[in-house]
């Protein structure tokens, strides 16, 4: 059963970390308007890199500046406004939209391949 499980364990670590960030985006969006609210996400690539065992991805340039920094977890990251409100709240509505927009079609997509994956092994347990 190893060899299932390795089959179609990134998919479905990959829909955990999606559920997750949707989790976090909504919460965005739905504290938009509280004061000193700041804007959280994760870093999906740096989380499935940690679930996968495989290395962190690097700037190339020393120049190059975060548009994230480290939250108290270590898998959440407070978002850098691009334009600064007065009343301290770093959720900009564009920006928590397009992510959750862009977060939700990846979910999907992560489904329809852990979908395909397991359709594929149905097809062979049943010999056709």
């Amino acid at each position: 059963m190893k060899s299932i499980s390795n089959h179609i364990g990134i998919y479905a670590d990959a829909l955990s970390l999606r559920s997750k960030r949707n989790e976090m985006l909504a919460s965005n969006i739905a504290n938009a308007a509280t004061p000193n609210f700041k804007a959280r996400d994760m870093n999906f690539d740096a989380e499935i890199r940690k679930i996968s065992h495989e290395g962190p991805m690097r700037t190339s340039d020393e120049r190059h500046f975060p548009l994230m920094t480290k939250g108290g977890r270590e898998s959440v990251l407070y978002r850098q406004p691009l334009q600064a409100s007065k009343d301290g709240n770093t959720v900009e509505m564009n920006v928590e939209q397009m992510e959750f927009s862009e977060n939700v079609m990846r979910y999907q997509t992560t489904l329809t391949f852990l979908n395909n994956r397991i359709s594929g092994l149905m097809t062979a347990i049943r010999g056709e």
